[in-house]
């Protein structure tokens, strides 16, 4: 059995610049394949919430909860929580308690609509 390697691309998150997409809210990009797909860290504040509805539109959007507790709008989820959001599906991300970290995969153009605080 041959090992193979290419592509394989790895980070340490906490290494990687955060840019704010909300106040309390903030992205750090693991990975961008050239279609668009993305792995990214979400980190909120305590209390911290979009203020828009996050619909996952064209493609699904995966969140594993690495730390503290993530609310999708309606249920929590605590930390080691894996939360398939199927496409066409909506949520209103939150943090009442805070210090929660989401690990998101996310589809084609997903976070294209909630980013224009970092363009």
């Amino acid at each position: 059995m041959i090992i193979n390697l290419e592509g394989v691309v790895s980070a340490q998150w906490q290494n990687i610049p955060a840019q704010q997409i909300f106040p309390g809210i903030r992205k750090r990009s693991l990975w961008q394949d050239a279609n668009g797909a993305k792995a990214q860290i979400l980190e909120f504040d305590a209390g911290a919430r979009f203020t828009t509805i996050d619909l996952h539109s064209p493609g699904p959007e995966e969140v594993f909860v690495v730390s503290g507790v993530f609310n999708d709008g309606v249920n929590d989820y605590p930390a080691g929580s894996f939360i398939h959001n199927p496409a066409g599906s909506a949520h209103l991300p939150r943090s009442k308690q805070g210090c929660a970290s989401a690990l998101s995969r996310i589809e084609p153009g997903m976070l294209s609509r909630i980013e224009p605080s970092v363009r």
